[in-house]
Protein backbone atom coordinates (compact mmCIF):
# COMPACT_ATOMS: atom_id res chain seq x y z
CA UNK A 1 0.00 0.00 0.00
CA UNK A 2 1.06 3.46 -0.68
CA UNK A 3 1.58 5.64 2.41
CA UNK A 4 -1.38 8.37 2.58
CA UNK A 5 0.45 11.51 0.97
CA UNK A 6 1.62 14.29 3.75
CA UNK A 7 0.68 17.95 2.84
CA UNK A 8 4.42 19.10 2.62
CA UNK A 9 5.01 16.19 -0.16
CA UNK A 10 1.83 17.03 -1.98
CA UNK A 11 3.54 20.49 -2.27
CA UNK A 12 6.80 19.41 -2.84
CA UNK A 13 5.21 16.81 -5.53
CA UNK A 14 3.34 19.91 -7.60
CA UNK A 15 6.63 22.06 -7.19
CA UNK A 16 8.43 19.44 -9.39
CA UNK A 17 6.14 19.38 -11.71
CA UNK A 18 5.67 23.11 -11.90
CA UNK A 19 9.26 23.71 -12.33
CA UNK A 20 9.75 20.81 -15.34
CA UNK A 21 6.95 22.68 -16.92
CA UNK A 22 8.65 26.70 -16.49
CA UNK A 23 12.38 25.06 -17.49
CA UNK A 24 10.50 23.09 -20.57
CA UNK A 25 9.04 26.31 -21.88
CA UNK A 26 12.67 28.32 -21.74
CA UNK A 27 15.50 27.25 -23.66
CA UNK A 28 18.81 27.51 -21.29
CA UNK A 29 22.32 26.15 -21.04
CA UNK A 30 20.82 23.02 -19.26
CA UNK A 31 18.13 22.16 -22.34
CA UNK A 32 21.02 23.27 -25.05
CA UNK A 33 23.26 20.62 -23.57
CA UNK A 34 20.99 18.12 -22.64
CA UNK A 35 19.70 18.52 -26.56
CA UNK A 36 23.92 18.00 -27.27
CA UNK A 37 23.99 14.85 -25.57
CA UNK A 38 20.86 13.87 -27.16
CA UNK A 39 22.49 14.44 -30.45
CA UNK A 40 25.72 12.20 -29.42
CA UNK A 41 23.55 8.99 -28.39
CA UNK A 42 22.18 9.37 -32.20
CA UNK A 43 19.04 11.50 -31.55
CA UNK A 44 20.11 13.03 -34.96
CA UNK A 45 18.28 16.42 -35.45
CA UNK A 46 17.76 15.47 -39.15
CA UNK A 47 15.80 12.77 -38.13
CA UNK A 48 13.25 15.41 -36.49
CA UNK A 49 12.85 13.19 -33.06
CA UNK A 50 11.50 15.06 -30.22
CA UNK A 51 13.12 13.02 -27.40
CA UNK A 52 10.17 14.21 -24.90
CA UNK A 53 8.05 12.49 -27.69
CA UNK A 54 9.94 10.09 -29.59
CA UNK A 55 6.44 8.28 -30.91
CA UNK A 56 5.15 11.91 -32.47
CA UNK A 57 4.21 11.08 -35.80
CA UNK A 58 6.39 12.28 -38.48
CA UNK A 59 6.91 12.86 -41.95
CA UNK A 60 8.04 10.35 -44.02
CA UNK A 61 11.47 11.48 -46.55
CA UNK A 62 9.08 11.45 -49.53
CA UNK A 63 5.29 10.64 -50.51
CA UNK A 64 4.30 7.52 -49.44
CA UNK A 65 2.50 4.50 -50.62
CA UNK A 66 1.41 2.90 -47.33
CA UNK A 67 1.39 3.99 -43.21
CA UNK A 68 1.33 0.88 -41.75
CA UNK A 69 2.80 -2.71 -41.97
CA UNK A 70 1.34 -6.23 -40.51
CA UNK A 71 4.26 -8.50 -40.80
CA UNK A 72 2.63 -12.64 -40.39
CA UNK A 73 5.97 -14.34 -39.95
CA UNK A 74 5.57 -18.00 -39.95
CA UNK A 75 8.09 -19.27 -37.67
CA UNK A 76 10.55 -22.32 -38.88
CA UNK A 77 10.51 -21.95 -42.44
CA UNK A 78 7.31 -23.12 -44.38
CA UNK A 79 8.00 -25.52 -47.10
CA UNK A 80 7.57 -23.37 -50.18
CA UNK A 81 7.17 -26.96 -52.17
CA UNK A 82 4.26 -28.44 -50.55
CA UNK A 83 2.41 -24.61 -50.37
CA UNK A 84 3.98 -22.26 -53.46
CA UNK A 85 5.77 -23.94 -55.46
CA UNK A 86 4.43 -26.94 -58.00
CA UNK A 87 8.00 -28.78 -59.35
CA UNK A 88 6.48 -31.66 -61.74
CA UNK A 89 9.83 -32.34 -62.70
CA UNK A 90 10.97 -33.07 -58.77
CA UNK A 91 8.14 -35.61 -58.39
CA UNK A 92 9.47 -36.93 -62.11
CA UNK A 93 12.75 -37.44 -60.18
CA UNK A 94 11.35 -38.14 -56.60
CA UNK A 95 13.82 -40.81 -55.06
CA UNK A 96 16.88 -40.53 -57.18
CA UNK A 97 19.55 -38.12 -56.14
CA UNK A 98 20.27 -34.87 -56.98
CA UNK A 99 23.10 -33.37 -60.01
CA UNK A 100 25.85 -32.85 -58.40
CA UNK A 101 25.97 -29.73 -59.88
CA UNK A 102 22.84 -28.17 -57.52
CA UNK A 103 25.11 -29.50 -54.39
CA UNK A 104 28.43 -27.65 -54.84
CA UNK A 105 29.33 -24.94 -52.73
CA UNK A 106 26.35 -25.58 -50.97
CA UNK A 107 25.96 -25.69 -47.47
CA UNK A 108 22.82 -27.03 -45.22
CA UNK A 109 21.71 -27.47 -41.25
CA UNK A 110 21.60 -31.29 -41.31
CA UNK A 111 22.07 -32.82 -44.85
CA UNK A 112 24.48 -35.65 -44.91
CA UNK A 113 25.24 -35.78 -48.54
CA UNK A 114 23.50 -38.73 -49.43
CA UNK A 115 19.60 -37.25 -49.44
CA UNK A 116 17.39 -38.26 -52.39
CA UNK A 117 14.95 -35.66 -54.23
CA UNK A 118 11.15 -35.37 -52.31
CA UNK A 119 8.72 -35.13 -54.69
CA UNK A 120 5.56 -33.88 -52.61
CA UNK A 121 2.29 -35.42 -52.74
CA UNK A 122 0.27 -32.44 -52.32
CA UNK A 123 -2.06 -31.78 -54.91
CA UNK A 124 -1.48 -28.26 -56.77
CA UNK A 125 -4.03 -25.97 -58.69
CA UNK A 126 -4.58 -22.75 -60.23
CA UNK A 127 -5.81 -19.80 -58.16
CA UNK A 128 -7.64 -16.24 -59.32
CA UNK A 129 -6.50 -15.09 -62.59
CA UNK A 130 -3.17 -14.15 -61.97
CA UNK A 131 -1.37 -17.46 -62.80
CA UNK A 132 -0.69 -18.42 -59.44
CA UNK A 133 -0.24 -22.50 -58.80
CA UNK A 134 -1.46 -23.07 -55.08
CA UNK A 135 -1.45 -26.19 -52.95
CA UNK A 136 -4.60 -27.92 -51.34
CA UNK A 137 -3.11 -27.26 -48.00
CA UNK A 138 -4.40 -23.48 -48.37
CA UNK A 139 -7.63 -23.12 -49.81
CA UNK A 140 -8.52 -20.18 -48.60
CA UNK A 141 -5.67 -18.54 -49.83
CA UNK A 142 -7.12 -19.44 -53.54
CA UNK A 143 -9.58 -16.41 -52.71
CA UNK A 144 -6.75 -14.00 -52.25
CA UNK A 145 -4.60 -14.92 -55.05
CA UNK A 146 -5.13 -11.95 -57.72
CA UNK A 147 -5.06 -9.04 -54.25
CA UNK A 148 -1.01 -9.98 -53.07
CA UNK A 149 2.18 -10.24 -54.96
CA UNK A 150 4.26 -13.50 -54.94
CA UNK A 151 7.60 -13.26 -54.74
CA UNK A 152 8.97 -16.72 -55.59
CA UNK A 153 12.47 -15.76 -55.49
CA UNK A 154 13.61 -15.27 -52.24
CA UNK A 155 17.16 -15.94 -50.79
CA UNK A 156 18.41 -15.20 -47.17
CA UNK A 157 22.16 -15.78 -45.71
CA UNK A 158 21.91 -17.35 -42.72
CA UNK A 159 20.55 -20.72 -42.01
CA UNK A 160 19.71 -22.29 -38.84
CA UNK A 161 16.62 -20.80 -37.08
CA UNK A 162 17.50 -18.03 -33.99
CA UNK A 163 20.19 -16.48 -36.07
CA UNK A 164 17.99 -16.49 -39.83
CA UNK A 165 15.05 -15.01 -37.66
CA UNK A 166 17.44 -12.15 -36.37
CA UNK A 167 18.24 -11.58 -40.09
CA UNK A 168 15.02 -11.34 -41.55
CA UNK A 169 13.87 -8.86 -38.86
CA UNK A 170 16.95 -6.91 -38.24
CA UNK A 171 19.18 -7.20 -41.08
CA UNK A 172 22.03 -9.12 -39.19
CA UNK A 173 22.38 -12.56 -37.58
CA UNK A 174 23.51 -11.90 -34.32
CA UNK A 175 21.88 -9.96 -31.59
CA UNK A 176 22.07 -6.09 -30.82
CA UNK A 177 20.50 -4.40 -33.80
CA UNK A 178 17.09 -2.75 -34.11
CA UNK A 179 14.52 -4.67 -35.60
CA UNK A 180 12.83 -3.15 -38.97
CA UNK A 181 9.62 -2.37 -36.63
CA UNK A 182 12.06 -0.26 -34.45
CA UNK A 183 13.48 1.43 -37.57
CA UNK A 184 10.41 2.05 -38.70
CA UNK A 185 9.20 3.87 -35.38
CA UNK A 186 12.13 5.93 -34.87
CA UNK A 187 11.59 7.40 -38.79
CA UNK A 188 7.94 8.17 -38.48
CA UNK A 189 6.94 7.88 -35.61
CA UNK A 190 2.94 6.84 -34.90
CA UNK A 191 -0.10 7.97 -35.24
CA UNK A 192 -1.45 6.53 -32.33
CA UNK A 193 -1.17 7.85 -29.07
CA UNK A 194 -3.01 5.56 -26.74
CA UNK A 195 -1.30 2.38 -28.11
CA UNK A 196 2.32 1.55 -29.00
CA UNK A 197 3.63 2.55 -32.19
CA UNK A 198 4.98 -1.37 -32.73
CA UNK A 199 3.47 -4.18 -31.05
CA UNK A 200 4.38 -7.80 -31.06
CA UNK A 201 1.65 -10.88 -30.79
CA UNK A 202 2.71 -14.66 -30.49
CA UNK A 203 0.57 -18.01 -31.10
CA UNK A 204 1.14 -21.42 -31.75
CA UNK A 205 2.52 -24.06 -29.43
CA UNK A 206 6.12 -21.82 -28.43
CA UNK A 207 7.97 -18.20 -29.04
CA UNK A 208 9.92 -18.04 -31.90
CA UNK A 209 13.98 -18.75 -31.90
CA UNK A 210 15.88 -15.81 -31.05
CA UNK A 211 12.63 -14.24 -28.24
CA UNK A 212 12.59 -10.70 -27.93
CA UNK A 213 15.60 -9.46 -30.03
CA UNK A 214 14.02 -10.13 -32.74
CA UNK A 215 11.37 -7.26 -32.08
CA UNK A 216 14.76 -5.24 -30.06
CA UNK A 217 15.45 -1.73 -30.82
CA UNK A 218 18.96 -2.92 -30.33
CA UNK A 219 21.31 0.54 -30.67
CA UNK A 220 18.23 2.45 -31.42
CA UNK A 221 16.35 4.52 -27.90
CA UNK A 222 14.48 1.84 -26.33
CA UNK A 223 10.78 3.43 -26.74
CA UNK A 224 11.26 1.82 -30.56
CA UNK A 225 10.84 -1.64 -29.29
CA UNK A 226 8.46 -4.11 -29.59
CA UNK A 227 5.97 -3.87 -26.93
CA UNK A 228 4.31 -7.86 -26.41
CA UNK A 229 1.08 -8.15 -26.21
CA UNK A 230 -0.89 -10.94 -24.33
CA UNK A 231 -3.08 -13.82 -26.51
CA UNK A 232 -4.94 -14.20 -23.01
CA UNK A 233 -5.81 -12.68 -20.07
CA UNK A 234 -4.60 -9.18 -19.18
CA UNK A 235 -3.38 -7.53 -22.71
CA UNK A 236 -0.56 -6.48 -20.97
CA UNK A 237 1.00 -8.01 -17.23
CA UNK A 238 0.95 -5.84 -14.42
CA UNK A 239 -1.14 -2.67 -16.57
CA UNK A 240 -4.10 -2.78 -14.61
CA UNK A 241 -4.11 -0.85 -11.20
CA UNK A 242 -3.21 -2.49 -7.76
CA UNK A 243 -6.89 -3.15 -5.71
CA UNK A 244 -7.07 -0.71 -3.10
CA UNK A 245 -5.39 1.76 -5.03
CA UNK A 246 -8.21 5.27 -5.92
CA UNK A 247 -7.76 7.33 -8.98
CA UNK A 248 -6.81 10.29 -6.74
CA UNK A 249 -4.28 8.25 -5.29
CA UNK A 250 -2.73 6.80 -8.44
CA UNK A 251 -2.26 10.57 -10.03
CA UNK A 252 -0.29 11.51 -6.99
CA UNK A 253 2.14 8.78 -7.33
CA UNK A 254 2.32 9.08 -11.08
CA UNK A 255 2.94 12.83 -10.55
CA UNK A 256 5.74 12.14 -7.41
CA UNK A 257 7.41 9.75 -9.75
CA UNK A 258 7.02 11.80 -13.01
CA UNK A 259 9.40 14.56 -10.79
CA UNK A 260 11.49 12.57 -9.29
CA UNK A 261 12.24 11.15 -13.13
CA UNK A 262 12.10 14.60 -14.82
CA UNK A 263 14.42 16.20 -11.87
CA UNK A 264 17.05 13.17 -12.43
CA UNK A 265 17.15 13.70 -16.56
CA UNK A 266 18.30 17.60 -15.91
CA UNK A 267 20.61 16.46 -13.61
CA UNK A 268 22.77 13.55 -15.25
CA UNK A 269 21.05 14.20 -19.18
CA UNK A 270 20.16 10.01 -19.86
CA UNK A 271 17.83 9.71 -22.91
CA UNK A 272 16.60 6.69 -20.94
CA UNK A 273 15.48 8.46 -18.50
CA UNK A 274 13.46 10.14 -21.05
CA UNK A 275 12.29 6.62 -22.69
CA UNK A 276 11.19 5.56 -18.97
CA UNK A 277 9.07 8.91 -18.52
CA UNK A 278 7.02 8.18 -21.97
CA UNK A 279 6.94 4.50 -21.06
CA UNK A 280 5.15 5.47 -17.91
CA UNK A 281 2.86 7.80 -19.77
CA UNK A 282 2.12 5.49 -22.53
CA UNK A 283 1.44 2.78 -19.60
CA UNK A 284 -1.32 5.22 -18.00
CA UNK A 285 -2.84 6.11 -21.12
CA UNK A 286 -2.72 2.01 -22.67
CA UNK A 287 -5.19 1.08 -18.99
CA UNK A 288 -8.14 2.12 -21.08
CA UNK A 289 -7.15 1.70 -24.65
CA UNK A 290 -5.50 -2.04 -24.31
CA UNK A 291 -8.75 -3.93 -23.16
CA UNK A 292 -10.32 -2.40 -25.40
CA UNK A 293 -7.89 -3.33 -28.38
CA UNK A 294 -8.33 -6.17 -27.38
CA UNK A 295 -12.32 -7.31 -26.64
CA UNK A 296 -13.73 -8.40 -29.68
CA UNK A 297 -17.79 -8.43 -28.67
CA UNK A 298 -18.40 -5.74 -30.69
CA UNK A 299 -17.05 -7.63 -33.67
CA UNK A 300 -20.21 -8.13 -35.84
CA UNK A 301 -20.08 -12.77 -36.09
CA UNK A 302 -19.71 -12.49 -39.98
CA UNK A 303 -16.20 -10.42 -39.13
CA UNK A 304 -15.57 -13.17 -36.37
CA UNK A 305 -16.81 -16.11 -38.84
CA UNK A 306 -14.31 -14.61 -41.99
CA UNK A 307 -11.62 -14.65 -39.65
CA UNK A 308 -12.37 -17.90 -37.72
CA UNK A 309 -11.77 -16.48 -34.55
CA UNK A 310 -13.26 -17.23 -31.28
CA UNK A 311 -12.83 -13.51 -28.79
CA UNK A 312 -11.82 -15.68 -25.64
CA UNK A 313 -9.91 -18.45 -27.15
CA UNK A 314 -6.14 -17.59 -28.07
CA UNK A 315 -4.79 -17.94 -31.64
CA UNK A 316 -3.39 -17.07 -35.12
CA UNK A 317 -6.76 -15.78 -35.96
CA UNK A 318 -7.33 -13.83 -33.03
CA UNK A 319 -4.17 -12.06 -33.44
CA UNK A 320 -5.18 -11.15 -37.03
CA UNK A 321 -7.99 -9.60 -36.22
CA UNK A 322 -6.72 -7.65 -33.16
CA UNK A 323 -3.42 -6.42 -36.01
CA UNK A 324 -6.32 -5.10 -38.38
CA UNK A 325 -7.81 -2.95 -35.26
CA UNK A 326 -4.77 -2.03 -34.40
CA UNK A 327 -3.68 -0.10 -37.67
CA UNK A 328 -7.31 1.26 -37.62
CA UNK A 329 -6.27 2.88 -34.44
CA UNK A 330 -2.65 4.46 -35.99
CA UNK A 331 -0.43 1.44 -34.75
CA UNK A 332 2.48 2.17 -36.91
CA UNK A 333 3.91 -1.74 -37.08
CA UNK A 334 2.21 -4.90 -36.12
CA UNK A 335 4.27 -8.35 -36.17
CA UNK A 336 2.47 -11.64 -35.44
CA UNK A 337 4.77 -14.48 -35.19
CA UNK A 338 3.30 -18.25 -35.49
CA UNK A 339 5.21 -21.20 -34.57
CA UNK A 340 6.03 -24.26 -35.18
CA UNK A 341 7.37 -24.65 -38.83
CA UNK A 342 9.97 -26.74 -38.85
CA UNK A 343 10.08 -29.41 -41.40
CA UNK A 344 12.52 -31.79 -40.88
CA UNK A 345 11.06 -35.09 -40.18
CA UNK A 346 10.29 -35.72 -36.59
CA UNK A 347 7.36 -36.74 -34.92
CA UNK A 348 5.86 -33.00 -34.24
CA UNK A 349 7.49 -31.56 -37.03
CA UNK A 350 7.17 -32.83 -40.04
CA UNK A 351 5.35 -32.72 -44.11
CA UNK A 352 2.26 -34.55 -42.59
CA UNK A 353 -0.40 -34.15 -39.99
CA UNK A 354 2.22 -30.95 -38.24
CA UNK A 355 2.08 -29.17 -41.71
CA UNK A 356 -1.36 -29.59 -41.90
CA UNK A 357 -2.13 -28.35 -38.70
CA UNK A 358 -0.19 -25.35 -39.25
CA UNK A 359 -1.67 -24.63 -42.52
CA UNK A 360 -5.17 -24.79 -40.47
CA UNK A 361 -4.29 -22.57 -38.24
CA UNK A 362 -2.77 -20.03 -40.28
CA UNK A 363 -4.90 -20.22 -44.00
CA UNK A 364 -8.25 -18.72 -42.95
CA UNK A 365 -6.71 -15.97 -40.94
CA UNK A 366 -4.24 -15.02 -43.26
CA UNK A 367 -6.74 -14.52 -46.03
CA UNK A 368 -9.26 -12.98 -43.93
CA UNK A 369 -6.85 -10.00 -43.06
CA UNK A 370 -6.66 -9.44 -46.46
CA UNK A 371 -10.07 -9.36 -47.45
CA UNK A 372 -11.04 -7.60 -44.58
CA UNK A 373 -8.50 -4.63 -44.80
CA UNK A 374 -9.54 -4.53 -48.41
CA UNK A 375 -13.54 -3.91 -47.87
CA UNK A 376 -12.68 -1.39 -44.93
CA UNK A 377 -10.51 0.83 -47.38
CA UNK A 378 -7.43 0.41 -45.10
CA UNK A 379 -5.82 -2.16 -47.78
CA UNK A 380 -4.65 0.41 -49.72
CA UNK A 381 -2.35 2.14 -47.02
CA UNK A 382 -1.49 -0.98 -45.05
CA UNK A 383 1.80 -3.42 -46.45
CA UNK A 384 0.44 -7.11 -44.93
CA UNK A 385 3.77 -9.46 -45.18
CA UNK A 386 3.58 -13.26 -45.40
CA UNK A 387 6.58 -14.93 -44.56
CA UNK A 388 9.02 -17.20 -42.46
CA UNK A 389 12.87 -17.40 -42.62
CA UNK A 390 14.18 -19.24 -45.31
CA UNK A 391 13.01 -21.81 -47.32
CA UNK A 392 13.30 -25.77 -47.49
CA UNK A 393 15.18 -27.94 -49.72
CA UNK A 394 14.09 -30.02 -52.80
CA UNK A 395 15.98 -32.97 -51.23
CA UNK A 396 14.53 -35.04 -48.09
CA UNK A 397 15.59 -35.42 -45.12
CA UNK A 398 15.41 -39.08 -43.14
CA UNK A 399 14.37 -38.90 -40.12
CA UNK A 400 11.98 -40.82 -38.25
CA UNK A 401 9.67 -39.14 -40.84
CA UNK A 402 11.20 -37.68 -44.23
CA UNK A 403 10.99 -34.08 -44.05
CA UNK A 404 12.93 -31.11 -45.67
CA UNK A 405 16.21 -29.60 -44.42
CA UNK A 406 16.28 -25.37 -44.01
CA UNK A 407 16.99 -23.63 -47.61
CA UNK A 408 18.47 -20.33 -47.84
CA UNK A 409 18.86 -19.95 -51.68
CA UNK A 410 15.39 -20.34 -52.73
CA UNK A 411 12.02 -19.64 -51.19
CA UNK A 412 8.46 -17.99 -51.60
CA UNK A 413 6.95 -15.20 -49.24
CA UNK A 414 4.02 -12.44 -50.22
CA UNK A 415 2.92 -8.95 -50.12
CA UNK A 416 -0.42 -7.32 -50.60
CA UNK A 417 -1.50 -3.21 -50.31
CA UNK A 418 0.62 -0.39 -49.76
CA UNK A 419 1.58 0.33 -53.34
CA UNK A 420 2.47 -3.34 -54.15
CA UNK A 421 1.11 -4.68 -57.84
CA UNK A 422 -1.98 -7.19 -57.07
CA UNK A 423 -2.12 -10.63 -58.65
CA UNK A 424 1.43 -10.16 -59.28
CA UNK A 425 4.19 -12.98 -59.59
CA UNK A 426 7.40 -12.23 -59.17
CA UNK A 427 10.43 -14.59 -59.25
CA UNK A 428 11.13 -17.76 -60.74
CA UNK A 429 13.63 -20.82 -59.78
CA UNK A 430 14.95 -24.02 -61.55
CA UNK A 431 12.36 -27.04 -62.47
CA UNK A 432 13.63 -28.64 -58.99
CA UNK A 433 13.28 -25.51 -56.84
CA UNK A 434 17.05 -25.53 -55.92
CA UNK A 435 17.52 -21.71 -57.01
CA UNK A 436 16.60 -18.64 -58.36
CA UNK A 437 16.83 -18.19 -62.00
CA UNK A 438 15.06 -15.30 -62.89
CA UNK A 439 14.31 -12.12 -60.25
CA UNK A 440 16.25 -12.77 -57.16
CA UNK A 441 15.04 -10.83 -54.08
CA UNK A 442 17.25 -10.44 -51.22
CA UNK A 443 15.95 -9.98 -47.42
CA UNK A 444 18.25 -6.58 -47.71
CA UNK A 445 15.76 -5.74 -50.61
CA UNK A 446 12.85 -6.80 -48.87
CA UNK A 447 13.67 -4.47 -46.30
CA UNK A 448 14.67 -1.29 -48.44
CA UNK A 449 11.58 -2.04 -50.44
CA UNK A 450 9.60 -2.12 -47.30
CA UNK A 451 10.57 1.14 -46.12
CA UNK A 452 10.39 2.61 -49.66
CA UNK A 453 6.81 2.08 -49.61
CA UNK A 454 6.39 3.83 -46.21
CA UNK A 455 8.21 6.92 -47.91
CA UNK A 456 12.35 5.95 -46.02
CA UNK A 457 15.39 6.05 -47.92
CA UNK A 458 16.56 2.99 -46.46
CA UNK A 459 20.25 4.63 -47.35
CA UNK A 460 19.28 7.96 -45.44
CA UNK A 461 17.37 6.02 -42.58
CA UNK A 462 20.40 5.54 -40.52
CA UNK A 463 21.08 6.24 -36.90
CA UNK A 464 25.45 6.68 -35.76
CA UNK A 465 26.50 4.47 -33.17
CA UNK A 466 29.94 4.11 -31.51
CA UNK A 467 30.95 5.78 -34.73
CA UNK A 468 29.78 4.51 -37.52
CA UNK A 469 26.13 5.68 -39.11
CA UNK A 470 24.25 1.61 -39.16
CA UNK A 471 21.10 1.25 -41.09
CA UNK A 472 18.45 -1.30 -41.50
CA UNK A 473 19.91 -3.35 -44.64
CA UNK A 474 23.41 -2.41 -43.57
CA UNK A 475 26.03 -1.41 -46.81
CA UNK A 476 23.31 -3.72 -49.20
CA UNK A 477 19.94 -3.49 -50.34
CA UNK A 478 17.89 -2.50 -54.02
CA UNK A 479 14.15 -1.50 -53.98
CA UNK A 480 12.63 -3.85 -56.17
CA UNK A 481 10.84 -1.64 -58.28
CA UNK A 482 9.12 -4.30 -60.34
CA UNK A 483 6.83 -5.45 -57.99
CA UNK A 484 5.67 -1.41 -57.27
CA UNK A 485 2.35 0.58 -58.15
Amino acid sequence: MIPPRTESERLWAHDLTRRHFFERSAVGLGAIALNDLLKQDGWAADAKVDPANPMAARQPQFPAKAKSVIFLFMAGGPSQLELFEDKPKLRELHGQAPPPSFLEGKRFAFLKGNEKLLGTKRKFSPAGQCGMSLSELLPHHHKIADEVCWLRGMSTDVFNHGPAKLFMNTGFQIPGRPSTGAWVTYGLGSVSRNLPGFVVMQSGPRGPRGGNSLWSSGFLPTSYQGVPLRGSGDPILNLQSPKGIGTEREADFYETVNGLNRSRLEEVGDPEIMTRINAYEMAARMQGSAPELTDLTKESAATLELYGADPAKPSFARNCLIARRMVERGVRFVQLYHTDWDHHGDQTNNLDDSLETRCREVDKASAALVLDLKQRGLLDDTVVVWSGEFGRTPMGEVRKNIGRDHHIDAFTLWMAGGGVKRGFLFGQTDELGMGVVQDRVHVHDLNATLLHLLGMDHQRLTYRFQGRDFRLTDVHGEIVKAILT
